[in-house]
Order: structure tokens, then sequence, then C-alpha cells
């Protein structure tokens, strides 16, 4: 197995860590999507990542049709100038179609979606013509094929209608079923175990005693998971003891592809993950030039016995705004890596004055919690207030990252800033 830190040396960092975009090249150039597929009902799939590309078994649309109320004509019948009078010989339903063919000097009343006559090549829509008893009037400017659907013009028969790495949403669930196929293959979920560190940490419905604080981090993560459609195992709390912690990293390194940790990645006494990872597996980094979520570890870890991949580790810091924003940053498109996803959704951003004035470390990334406002046609952004890396309520307030990149230091109002959205992010 290639050394993580071998393949990780010609990086460049600076004093600060990595920079975030270093960072998160390195580690999805490290990641490869879990194997193993599975055969679900199209009801079942919706947000799992196509394991191979669905090929339409049938011309899409099926027949030439019509994309209009109106009536069905030949185009060689219509005169250049003026009106044309036509013979009016039956009705085209959708899903019971005219009998018999067009002919010289005739017209079908056709409706959205009904099977094209054979010899017409023009829908003339209901609002520009007038019926006179069994005729029908049509005025002049009329185009050729106008109106009119073309067998196979959206799909071919043995074509891909969806490729293979495309997360399922319901557009793609109508498709699938209109197609006719029951059943679609999609990749297996991601399995992640999850585990919080600190003695001073207590889970609900426990009592609180003299300087302990409830664990909010694992439902947090908890719901970031579910919402990526992973498949979580929740190991609770974990004592900050070496013994404690590297138990729980080898059962979960034995039946998972992925652990998150929360604290215990800083540089303090009772810090453990960072030298567990490296005693247990590998540590190809373990500080990023940003904030909040600078003391962040990234490796892997051989469990014993298990001939197979490595379970991917990611060692998130203890504040929980902290780890929603790493995780939301490097964790969550990592995740999609591994599920499969491709081609791997960018951030969803746009440009927004700033509201308020902000400042940063000039070689960091920093990102503030915003909230997104329009006044005048241009849209606006303001901090969420109190910005510290345990203030969980300015997520909660937010609706997106403001992104001060490096070589920034102090931004005034008015000046243009990149602006993350949460939603489609979180």
């Amino acid at each position: 197995m290639t050394s993580l830190l071998d393949s990780l040396m010609p990086a460049t960092s600076g004093p600060e860590g990595l920079s975030v975009e270093q960072a998160r090249r390195l580690m999805l150039d490290h990641l490869a999507p879990v194997t193993g597929v599975e055969r679900l009902f199209v009801r079942q799939a919706l947000d799992r990542v196509l394991a191979a590309d669905v090929i339409s078994p049938l011309d899409v649309p099926a027949h030439d049709n019509s994309a209009m109320d109106g009536w069905a004509v030949r185009h060689a019948d219509l005169a250049a100038d003026g009106e044309t009078r036509l013979k009016i010989v039956g009705t085209a339903f959708a899903g019971r179609a005219f009998e018999g063919k067009l002919g010289a000097g005739e017209a079908v009343r056709i409706m959205t979606g009904a099977v094209l006559p054979p010899g017409a090549d023009v829908v003339v829509v209901q609002e520009v013509a007038r019926s006179e008893g069994d005729a029908v009037i049509i005025p002049p400017g009329q185009r050729r094929e106008q109106n009119v659907r073309r067998a196979g013009e959206d799909l071919r028969t043995g074509s891909p209608a969806i490729t293979a790495g495309k997360r399922l949403r319901p557009a793609e669930l109508g498709l699938i079923a209109s197609l006719g196929l029951a059943e679609v293959s999609v990749r297996r979920r991601v399995r992640v175990a999850l585990f919080s560190t600190g003695d001073e940490l207590r889970s609900l419905g426990e009592p609180l005693a003299a300087g302990m604080i409830y664990d909010s981090n694992r439902y947090t993560l908890w719901g970031m998971l579910t919402r990526l459609g992973c498949e979580v195992l929740d190991m609770g709390v974990i004592r900050d003891e070496p013994a404690a912690l590297e138990a729980a990293m080898r059962t979960a390194a034995a039946s998972c592809d992925a652990i998150i940790t929360s604290g215990g990645v800083s540089v303090g006494e009772a810090d453990f993950i960072k030298q567990l990872m490296q005693q247990l597996g590998e540590v190809a980094f373990w500080k990023i030039a940003m904030k909040p979520g600078r003391p962040m570890a990234f490796g892997r870890l051989q469990p014993e016995g298990k001939a197979g991949p490595a379970a991917w580790l990611f060692g998130l810091p203890g504040n929980p705004v902290a780890v929603m924003v790493t995780f939301y940053q490097f964790v969550r498109p990592a995740l999609l890596k591994l599920a499969g996803v491709d081609p791997l959704p960018p951030f969803p951003a746009l440009p927004a004055r700033l509201a308020e004035p902000l400042r940063k470390g000039r070689e960091r990334t920093e990102f503030y919690r915003g909230v997104l406002f329009e006044q005048e046609g241009q849209w606006w952004v303001r901090p969420t207030g109190a910005q510290g890396s345990g203030i969980l309520r300015s997520m909660s307030a937010a609706d997106c990252f403001i992104v001060l990149e490096p070589g920034r230091e102090k931004v005034g109002v008015g000046e243009t800033v990149n602006v993350q959205l949460m939603n489609g992010l979180v």
C-alpha cells in the first residue's frame, strides 16, 4: 500500500498548515468509490448513486407526436400567402390515434401527446386557426415540423439515459420509470462510524456534574451523514484513555469504510487521536490553514485481520462549529467520492457585498457564518453575530458561509466576498 506520507511530499504548506484547497485535493486524490452493488426498486433508489448506466430499452418519445393541442396538417397543402381551407377528417387523442393517413387538403384535430397521423408534418396551434363546419382555416406563416416531437428525439433505443455516478433525484426516478424499468443498480451505502471523545462529555439523559457538557457533535454529524445517505454506526462518547480509544478505532475500522471522530486532535495532553492514527495506520495531515477547524487529521487505518481496503479516518476538532465547517469543506466531498458520485458537485456559491467589516489572519482561509439578503437588486451578506467556534447557534442562524481567502486581512463594507450557499450544501 502506497504511503500517504510519501505521496504528500510534493505538497507545500505554510506555517499554518496545508491550504484548504491543498488538503481537499490531496484527500480526494487518495479516495476511490466503495465496491458493492444493490438492485433496488425505483421508489427505494432516491438519493442513491447509480452503479451502471441506465440504457434506454425504447425510443423516447416512442412515436411522432404533437407538442400542442391543434391541427395536424401537411405543409405542402399550405398557401405561402393568405389562408388555407382544409377538410376536417377526424381527431387524434393521446392514447387513441387517428386511423388512416392524412391526404391532400385534409386536417386532423389533434391533442397534446397524440400520435401524429402519417403524412402530417405540421401542428397548427388551435388558438390561431378557426373551424367552419367540416373545415378548418389555417393562417399563413406555418413552418414545417413546428410543434412536432419526433420519435427518439430525446432518447434512442440502446443509448444511455442516465450515466453511472449520478445521484438519483426525483427527476431521475421519473425518467427511469418512463422507460418502463422497475429496478435499478446502485452502489451500496458508505458505512461510517462516528464517536466523540472527551471526559467532559455526557450523552443525553445523563446528569451533568460541574464542568460537564452534553455532546452535540454526534447529533449534528448523524444529521449530516444521514442527509448524505450514509449507513451510520454511532459509537457514543469514548473516554480520553488511549486503550479505550484504540479499541473503538479498531472496532470501527473492522466494519466501516470511514471513521469520524470529534475532539482529541489538537496538541493538548489528552488529545490522543493523532498519535493513535500514527500507531494504527497513517496520518496524511493534521493541520490546515483555516478557521475554524485548523486541527483536523486525515489518514487511514488498516485493521488487524482485514484483507480489504483500509478505513479512512477523519479526526475533526471538538468545537461544534469547527466540526460542521470541516465536515462540509472536507468530509462531505470525501464521502461523496467514496459513494461513487461522479462528477463531484461544486460548492454552491455566489458573490455578494459585505454589509459589515471583517478581519482575519492573512495566511489562512476563514469561514464566517452569514445571512444573505437582497437590496436594490444586489446580494448582500452579513455575519450572524458572534463567530466563536463553540457557538453552534451561529450555524443555526446562518444560510451561507462567508469565505475569506488567504491574502485578505481587512474586508470593508461594500467589498465583494465569495459566499457558499448552505441550501444544497447542508
